[in-house]
C-alpha cells in the first residue's frame, strides 16, 4: 500500500496575515488515507498515556515482588526526563529518518522499554526499562504533533490536534482499569506485557503508510547537547527537591530548575543549535507568548496530583471513586478538545476562554474542597464542576494554540516548534507536580495532616495555583494579538 503524500497548502506564517481555513468535518479526518494516517498518530499517543497509568497503578505490585521502595519515585522521575528528551530529539530524529523511520524506531523503542519492564528481576532493571519506555513514548509524542503537519491538510489539524489531546482523557479511564485489574491479581508483568502487541501493530502500519520522506525538506536540525544536559538537570533537581519532606530542599531544586531555565534561554540565544524555535523565549512575539500559554496551563493543572488523597481524607471517598474523580479533569480535556475543533471560527474567544475557565475551575476546587464533608455527595457536585472546567479550559484552547504554533514558526523551524511543544509542556507538568508538593507541605498535609493538614492543603493549593491561568489570560490576549484569528 502506498499512498501519495499530500501536502499541506501554503500557510501564512506572518502574524499579520488572517487564513480562513476550509471547512472540515470529522468524516474529512477518519476517510481514506487521512483516516489511516489518525488512526497511527493518535494510537501512539494513547500507547504512551495508557502505560503512564498502568505503571502508575501497578507500580505498588511491582515494589512488593521486587523491592525497591526507596527508588519508587523514580520509576516516574526517569520516565518524565527520558520522556523529555525524546521531545526535544524528534526534529532531529524526523530529519535524519523521515516520517515512516522515525515512527518505526519510536514504537520499537517503546516495546523495548516495556518488555523490559515485564522481565525485570529487579529495581534497577525496571527502571532502566521505564527510561527506555519514556524515551519511546516522548517520542511518539512529539511524532503526532509534528506528523499531523506532515501528512495532513491545514484544514484538518485542529481537528487532528483534538483527537490527540483527547486521547489522554481517554487513557485516564482505561490505564487505571488494566494495570489495577493485573495487579490485583499479582500479575503485574501481564499489564506490561499486554501492550506489547500495540507498538509492533502500529510500527507495522507506519512502514506500510506513512511516507519514507518528508515534503519538508528544508529544516537542518542540529542536536543541543549542552541545553538538553542543562533541561535535564533541571527535571532532576527539581524532582529530586519535591521528594524531601524539608522545605528547604523543595525550594533549592525549584530554585536550581528556574536556574537551569535561565541558563538555557541564554544559550538559545546565541546558539546554532536550538531545543525550541528562535523567539521561543521572547514573550514580544508570537511563539514566546504561545510558549508562554502553554508553560501556564500545565502549571495551572497540578493541583490534580493531590484529588484523590484530599477525596478520601475530607469526602470519605473510596480509593476507587476518588481516582474517577480525580479523571474528571482528563475528561473534560477530552471532551473539550473533540468539541473545540468544530468551533474554530472563534478561535480567538476560545484562546482567551480556556484559562478563563480553568481559574473558575481553581476557584471552586479552593472553595469546596476543603469543607470536610463525611460522605456528603451534595459537596462532589461542585468540586467535580471545578475540576471538569480545568480540564474543558486546557482542552478547549489547546487545538487552537497548537496550530498557531505551526503557523507561527518560520518554515525552517516547523519540526523543532512541533518537538518544542511537547518538551515544553512535560517539562512544566514535571516543574508544577514539585511545586504542588511545596505547596502542599507548606501548608501542613504532612503536618499537623490529618483532615485539618488536607482542608489548610486544599485551599493553598486552589489558591497559589490559580494565579497561573489569570496570568495565563492576560498571554492569551496578547497571544490574540500577536496572531490574529487564525481558525
Amino acid at each position: 500500500m502506498n499512498f501519495d503524500l499530500e501536502q499541506p497548502a501554503a500557510v501564512a506564517r506572518s502574524a499579520a496575515v488572517a487564513v480562513v481555513p476550509k471547512p472540515a468535518s470529522w468524516g474529512d479526518l477518519f476517510s481514506g488515507k487521512h483516516g489511516i494516517y489518525t488512526f497511527a498518530l493518535a494510537g501512539g499517543v494513547t500507547l504512551h498515556a495508557v502505560n503512564m497509568y498502568i505503571a502508575t497503578t501497578a507500580m505498588p505490585s511491582v515494589i512488593a515482588d521486587i523491592g525497591g521502595l526507596d527508588f519508587y519515585a523514580w520509576a516516574t522521575t526517569l520516565f518524565v526526563v527520558t520522556s523529555i528528551l525524546g521531545s526535544a530529539l524528534t526534529a532531529k530524529l524526523l530529519s535524519g529518518t523521515g516520517p515512516r523511520g522515525a515512527y518505526v524506531l519510536a514504537t520499537s523503542i517503546f516495546a523495548l522499554g516495556t518488555l523490559t519492564c515485564a522481565i525485570a528481576p529487579s529495581m534497577l532493571a525496571m527502571l532502566v526499562g521505564r527510561a527506555i519506555q519514556g524515551l519511546g513514548g516522548g517520542f511518539l509524542f512529539a511524532l503526532a504533533y509534528a506528523l499531523t503537519r506532515i501528512v495532513l491538510p491545514e484544514h484538518l489539524w485542529a481537528r487532528a490536534i483534538g483527537l490527540v489531546s483527547a486521547m489522554f482523557g481517554i487513557a485516564a479511564l482505561v490505564g487505571p482499569a488494566i494495570g489495577g485489574v493485573f495487579a490485583e491479581y499479582g500479575a503485574w508483568r501481564l499489564a506490561f506485557s499486554s501492550l506489547l502487541p500495540f507498538p509492533v501493530a502500529f510500527a507495522i502500519l507506519a512502514y506500510v503508510t506513512l511516507p519514507r520522506k518528508s515534503w519538508d525538506t528544508n529544516e537542518h536540525v542540529a542536536v543541543p547537547y549542552l541545553q538538553l544536559a542543562l533541561l535535564t538537570t533541571a527535571v532532576l533537581a527539581v524532582s529530586a527537591g519535591s521528594l524531601s519532606s524539608e522545605m528547604r530542599w523543595n525550594l533549592a531544586g525549584l530554585g536550581a530548575g528556574i536556574a537551569m531555565i535561565v541558563l538555557i534561554a541564554g544559550f538559545e540565544a546565541r546558539a546554532e543549535a536550538r531545543l525550541l524555535p528562535s523567539e521561543a523565549f521572547n514573550v514580544s512575539t508570537p511563539l514566546g507568548a504561545l510558549y508562554l500559554t502553554i508553560a501556564l496551563l500545565m502549571l495551572a493543572i497540578q493541583p490534580e496530583i493531590f484529588v484523590p488523597y484530599l477525596l478520601q481524607n475530607l469526602h470519605a471517598q473510596s480509593p476507587l471513586w476518588a481516582g474517577y474523580m480525580a479523571a474528571v479533569m482528563s475528561i473534560g480535556w477530552s471532551l473539550a478538545s473533540f468539541l473545540s475543533s468544530r468551533w474554530q471560527a472563534n478561535g480567538d474567544r476560545l484562546i482567551v476562554l480556556g484559562p478563563v475557565l480553568v481559574l473558575v475551575g481553581l476557584a471552586l476546587f479552593a472553595l469546596f474542597m476543603p469543607i470536610n464533608s463525611a460522605g456528603d455527595w451534595s459537596l462532589l457536585l461542585p468540586i467535580g464542576l471545578g475540576l471538569l472546567l480545568v480540564g474543558f479550559g486546557v482542552g478547549v484552547t489547546w487545538p487552537g494554540l497548537v496550530t498557531r504554533i505551526f503557523q507561527s514558526a518560520p518554515p525552517t523551524e516547523q519540526d523543532l516548534a512541533a518537538g518544542g511543544m511537547t518538551t515544553v509542556q512535560l517539562f512544566f507538568m514535571a516543574l508544577g507536580t514539585a511545586c504542588a508538593g511545596m505547596v502542599a507541605n507548606f501548608a501542613g498535609i504532612a503536618d499537623p495532616g490529618g483532615v485539618d493538614g488536607a482542608a489548610r492543603a486544599a485551599v493553598w493549593l486552589g489558591a497559589i495555583f490559580a494565579v497561573a491561568p489569570a496570568l495565563c489570560v492576560l498571554v492569551a490576549l496578547r497571544v490574540v494579538r500577536l496572531t490574529g484569528r487564525r481558525g
